[in-house]
């Protein structure tokens, strides 16, 4: 068993490593989305324990998803001020979820977050695509510049 962990843990660190911004972005969504709905069963079935680790997780995906956001109107961007603001939301209401054990703060929270990662993956994916046919030429970017880090937020498997 304790290879399998080990196997997983390098192949997901290798992904992370190799993985595009726009895939780094996705991944994070993904995991938040993931976070959310593992709290939500575990405030359900009344664990709070479980809960709190997951609830704590997804709050390190929102302030990594907020502090690499580009907010500097360098990227030209105009959203960016918006998405901080929801992030800043979000964090606070997860805080809030954790604090009282609310299943259904969790699940608004997990609720407002699924719309914005498949328009992460669309842009995503509109973007490799634009990519892919102009080899030799520049395409513009369909996500906007955030910067990435903290693939560590990925790895954890609770």
């Amino acid at each position: 068993m304790q290879n399998a962990a080990a196997a997983r843990a390098r192949f997901l660190a290798d992904a992370v490593a190799t993985a595009s911004p726009a895939k780094l972005l996705t991944m994070l969504y993904d995991r938040l989305v993931l976070d959310l709905s593992r709290a939500e069963r575990a405030q359900v079935a009344g664990d709070r324990s479980t809960a709190n680790v997951q609830l704590q997780h997804a709050q390190d995906v929102v302030t990594e998803l907020h502090s690499s956001l580009d907010t500097s109107g360098a990227s030209g961007w105009a959203g960016a001020a918006g998405l901080a603001g929801l992030y800043t939301f979000l964090a606070s209401e997860l805080v809030e979820a954790n604090i009282s054990g609310d299943a259904a703060r969790t699940a608004s929270c997990r609720v407002l977050v699924e719309p914005l990662r498949d328009a992460w993956h669309e842009a995503a994916q509109l973007s490799a695509q634009q990519a892919a046919p102009a080899l030799g030429q520049a395409a513009a970017p369909a996500v906007p510049a955030q910067r990435t880090g903290a693939p560590t937020l990925l790895s954890v498997s609770a």
